[in-house]
């Protein structure tokens, strides 16, 4: 079997790789007239009985983390909301690139929460990764700062998702399951909300054919992949290494988008989509030796 400090990282890499290619089936939803909101709703709520019969069979969460959960909830369902209407709406690589301004706020959140301290290496580490989106981004406007509405909901996405990350190394010690199903219940909670501001109607899903139920149902089965494995990858991944290596989701995004999207990728992209995976092979670096040591 996979030690632990192998089947980590390799969990990011599978959530990263899901994440960096469920963007096309959404995609594909709206355009039969099923909204980002309607289809988060419903990818996610198949997904919800399943967790509920695995968390019933799990430790209910101490009353110390009934707090966080929800803190997580909040964050998690929000990162997961905006980033597939940011994706639906937006230039896949742009809205991913900002969407990955999240080290900094990782550092931030760690620091506060988690009271870890991001060392030289780790600087050295979100500055490459950094460097490379500036890189990609250079071409289309100079900095990487929202320029539309798909683009400010991709960095509230990073902002979401920094703080479930650093939230989920905070209570580690609840059951993946439960904290799965909290993460899907706030992703429900959030599209709900947002599917009624926007004037859905319930009718909507009468008109779904059963070619649209089964690309509901396989997002539904990717997401749930997504969530065991990032949980369990976040829960044994300081916070500041797993931000880092999430960023394989990039690379993964830029070779989908050439050849589902027709979005081709010159030499500048091919150079900061390298240097973050540079970046990536650091990030082995940001654990002391003291952790490595018991993994």
């Amino acid at each position: 079997m996979l030690s632990t400090s192998l089947l980590a990282p390799l969990s990011l890499i599978v959530a990263a790789s899901v994440w960096g290619l469920v963007w096309y089936p959404y995609r594909l939803l709206e355009q039969v007239g099923i909204s980002g909101s309607v289809s988060s709703l419903l990818t996610y709520f198949i997904g919800l009985p399943l967790l509920l019969v695995l968390a019933a069979r799990t430790r209910l969460a101490e009353p110390g983390e009934r707090g966080l959960l929800l803190a997580l909830a909040l964050s998690a369902g929000w990162a997961n909301l905006a980033y597939v209407l940011a994706v639906i709406h937006g230039e896949v690589m742009r809205v991913l690139l900002l969407f990955y301004l999240a080290p900094l706020w990782t550092v931030l959140f760690a620091r506060v929460l988690l009271k870890e301290k991001a060392g030289r290496t780790a600087y050295m580490v979100i500055g490459l990764s950094l460097g490379g989106a500036y890189v990609m981004l250079s071409g289309g406007g100079g900095l990487p700062l929202p320029t539309n509405a798909a683009e400010w909901l991709g960095l509230s996405a990073g902002v979401g998702f920094a703080l479930s990350n650093v939230l989920t190394r905070r209570i580690r010690s609840a059951p993946i399951a439960l904290r799965s199903l909290w993460v899907f219940a706030g992703v429900v909670a959030w599209s709900m909300l947002h599917a009624i501001h926007e004037g859905a109607s319930p009718n909507i899903v009468l008109t779904l054919d059963g070619q649209a139920w089964l690309l509901v149902a396989g997002i539904a089965l990717l997401l749930l992949l997504a969530t065991f494995t990032v949980q369990y990858g976040l829960a044994h991944t300081p916070a500041n290494r797993a931000i880092v290596i999430l960023l394989s989701e990039l690379v993964v995004a830029a070779l989908a988008s050439r050849l589902l999207a027709g979005e081709a990728m010159d030499l500048r992209e091919w150079i900061g989509g390298a240097m973050i995976v540079a970046a990536t092979l650091f990030s082995g670096r940001l654990e002391p030796p003291a952790e490595k040591s018991h993994v």
